[in-house]
């Protein structure tokens, strides 16, 4: 039997690594549905070669480009736009495997009605859990769906768990089971030795250039930043069901050891690999069996060290916000992750500086109360008035390059 594979946001890079592992395995894999939100030609290209039944776009204007270039290719694939239809990919009946890789708040709604049809589901969109983590696992658990962490940290955090804990179940673990603590591991991204002082000054290219990941814009920020470390630690919070006290960051500029587990009897379990996101993608479509995922072999002596430091919270302040907003709970996290939202594009169109996107977050985290996270409705005006408030705090501030 073939999974049937709805993919969300199938010309991101996460979307398009997914691609290339399941294009080595025709047997095993086929593609139900393919989604972008606006660039239409990746996606005809894309329903070039693995022919899906449907292909979703953002924008009625941009379905209308789509759908005459696929019957110019004379392909059959059906077109629709908007969320509605994002969800309807998720949560038809004719796939049973959802790869959710959308970026952002847009992610939320689809990779939820995943959640509510059982279906088995490889999350990399972090918002799910960031925004609405009680509501999400709630929803997994109620379904039966079968949740498989796609971001190389929780990724190898649920390979070192024990094989009790692992039945493809990452959600409804038992935190106890000799778990000491986990250990997420961070690159540092492009400016772990740099001086503080001169991070006002850098540009979004320099913050762009990872040193070890080839990601979109938005992550790359926030990697340097380490915020996307923070969005990690909720995530790994709602996944594994640790609280934020045995849950550590470590950087390791290498990017080799992907994460750890720490148990009770001393040991450490680490999960190794290449820095390349189709290792992941393969384990969790596979799992709990191993594919070929075209990642070449790790080579140890050829990297020859492995370091590893504590993070610089001053350094890293967007860090200390994370883990202050999952304390705080409810929906701090889903203003948090709004507010960071608004301030790293304020920044990648050079409105504010590098280091204005902390004190943006901090800002709207201190103005705001936040209440419980009990509906969708109240994650989305949580996220609603933050981006509101952070927009009004750029317009008082004003940074400029």
């Amino acid at each position: 039997m073939t999974q049937r594979i709805s993919l969300l946001g199938s010309t991101g890079s996460i979307g398009k690594s997914t691609l290339d592992v399941v294009a080595r395995h025709p047997e095993r894999y086929s593609i139900y549905a393919l989604s972008a939100q606006r660039n239409w030609e990746a996606l005809a290209e894309q329903c070039a070669v693995f022919r899906p039944a449907l292909a979703v776009i953002g924008s009625a204007e941009a379905a209308k480009s789509l759908q005459q270039a696929l019957r110019e290719r004379g392909l059959s694939t059906e077109v629709a736009y908007g969320p509605e239809a994002l969800c309807d990919i998720a949560a038809s009946p004719e796939c049973d495997t959802v790869v959710a890789a959308i970026v952002g708040a847009a992610g939320l709604p689809s990779a939820l009605a995943a959640a509510r049809t059982g279906k088995r589901i490889l999350l990399a969109n972090k918002e799910a859990l960031v925004m609405s983590g009680a509501l999400y696992m709630a929803a997994v658990q109620e379904s039966g769906a079968t949740l498989l962490p796609l971001d190389s940290e929780h990724n190898a955090i649920f390979q070192c768990l024990p094989p009790a804990q692992q039945a493809g179940k990452a959600a409804v673990q038992d935190p106890r089971g000799g778990i000491e603590k986990i250990i997420l591991t961070a690159s540092g991204g492009p400016f772990r030795t740099r001086d503080p002082a001169s991070l006002a000054d850098v540009t979004p290219d320099q913050a762009c250039a990872h040193p070890n990941w080839v990601m979109g814009r938005k992550i790359s920020v926030d990697s340097a930043t380490m915020m996307n470390k923070g969005l990690e630690v909720i995530e790994a919070h709602w996944l594994f069901g640790l609280p934020p006290s045995r849950i550590d960051v470590l950087i390791h500029p290498q990017s080799v050891i992907h994460s750890m587990v720490s148990y009770s009897d001393g040991s450490v379990l680490a999960e190794l690999g290449n820095p390349d996101m189709r290792t992941p993608i393969a384990h969790a479509l596979a799992f709990p069996e191993r594919i070929a995922s075209g990642v070449g072999p790790l080579d140890l002596a050829a990297i020859g060290q492995l370091q590893f430091e504590k993070p610089d919270l001053v350094r890293f302040p967007c860090l200390r916000l994370a883990f202050a907003s999952l304390e705080q709970g409810g929906t701090a996290s889903a203003a948090m992750n709004a507010a960071n939202e608004v301030a790293v594009d304020a920044f990648l169109e050079g409105r504010i500086r590098f280091t204005a996107i902390a004190t943006v977050v901090e800002d709207v985290m201190n103005a705001m109360t936040h209440g419980a996270a009990s509906r969708l409705e109240d994650v989305f005006a949580a996220d609603e008035a933050a981006r509101s408030q952070a927009r009004a705090c750029l317009e008082r501030h004003r940074w400029h390059h």
